[in-house]
């Protein structure tokens, strides 16, 4: 079984993803790359087994060598549709084998490797008994911009996912709020963004007034009431590429503080995404939205990162955040959602998707960001 997006890319396409990533691996100075199944493998061959068990499924990178997929014999028919097959080698083996003696043969006995952050240590430790000599280190820390710039044909898809996140919203923003649980609008959502498109829904933040102070509330049965102020956020995978927005809707009239509130982090979100500029540093987004909060005397309420990129998983490097130095490059997608967190009161987030252009940066998310008053 191929991966949700594989029909937008070809074979050439998965090969030159490979090349790249044992090119990159070579820069970092590691020996080899060993992929599991999970986003990395997708996005490198197409390739996502019908089920992810303890049977050991990896994919060998090394510069200057054809890429080796490892597979169980009872998967391999899968492997072999996938559309990045044809530019690697099948191997596999069949159960009463070992499958890290198959790997090993693959190996620098004496290297270090990237492996994906998702191998099972179980996988991990059987290498490490077959090869003492062997080092690894997790492929988010030793290639974190592995995926990070996408192509034309991915940012085709991530706009397309943000289209359809958008859609969910606009038709949100027309149902009752007042007098229903949190978790009935959570799942109007999940609906919406499943009939705009979504073969995933990842989550459906519906965080209703105290509750809208916690950044990642689980959606509960607390019953929306008129005067609260309600934070949405939401998305998944559509076609194999995330979406994720963040929009602060308010049940009837609000006050003069929660309007000011909204605006304020309207302004900072306006702030961190005119800051997206090819060549500026991440850490220059988060900044020049915190600015802003800070400047009104909020600092101490926005208690989270500025961003976080998106692709084939809806949150991936690279990260908005003071201290990340990584310069931002021409087709990097990520979020900008500065938020303001009163205990006890309310909160209020304002997210979009931006990905890098030329000359700065381009929106992916186009709902309204100024208050909606809902019933």
């Amino acid at each position: 079984m191929t991966g949700a997006a594989s029909a937008s890319f070809t074979a050439d396409d998965y090969e030159a993803r490979m090349e790249r990533a044992a090119r990159q691996a070579a820069d970092a100075g590691l020996a080899g790359l060993l992929v599991a199944p999970g986003p990395d493998l997708v996005w490198l061959t197409g390739y996502t087994p019908t089920a992810v068990t303890e049977r050991l499924t990896l994919l060998v990178l090394a510069p200057g060598r054809e890429p080796v997929l490892v597979v169980p014999t009872l998967e391999a028919p899968d492997a072999e549709r996938a559309l990045g097959a044809s530019a690697l080698t099948l191997r596999d083996w069949t159960d009463g084998k070992d499958p890290y003696a198959a790997t090993a043969a693959l190996l620098d006995a004496d290297g270090r490797f990237g492996i994906s952050d998702n191998a099972w240590a179980m996988h991990l430790l059987g290498l490490q008994r077959t090869l003492p000599g062997t080092s690894y280190a997790s492929l988010t820390e030793a290639l974190p911009m592995l995926r990070a710039v996408k192509d034309a044909a991915e940012l085709e898809l991530l706009a397309a996912a943000g289209a359809a996140a958008d859609a969910a919203f606009e038709e949100i923003r027309s149902v009752a709020f007042a007098g229903r649980r949190e978790s009935d609008v959570a799942a109007d959502l999940a609906g919406l963004l499943r009939r705009f498109g979504h073969s995933q829904v990842d989550f459906t933040i519906v965080a209703s007034g105290p509750n809208g102070a916690n950044p990642h509330h689980e959606v509960g049965d607390r019953v929306i009431e008129r005067g609260d102020m309600v934070v949405l956020d939401f998305g998944g995978l559509r076609d194999g590429y995330g979406s994720d927005t963040s929009r602060t809707v308010h049940v009837g009239e609000p006050t003069d503080e929660e309007r000011r509130v909204h605006d304020l982090v309207r302004e900072a979100q306006e702030a961190g995404f005119r800051a997206v500029r090819p060549g500026a540093a991440c850490q220059e987004v988060d900044r020049a939205a915190r600015a802003v909060i800070e400047d009104a005397g909020y600092g101490e309420y926005f208690i989270h990162r500025t961003g976080h990129g998106i692709g084939v998983t809806t949150h991936e490097p690279p990260y908005m955040i003071e201290g990340e130095e990584q310069p931002l490059v021409p087709g990097m997608c990520f979020s900008v959602e500065p938020g303001v967190y009163l205990p006890g009161r309310f909160g209020v987030r304002i997210e979009d998707i931006v990905t890098v252009t030329g000359d700065g940066g381009r929106r992916l998310n186009n709902t309204a960001r100024e208050m909606v008053i809902v019933d």
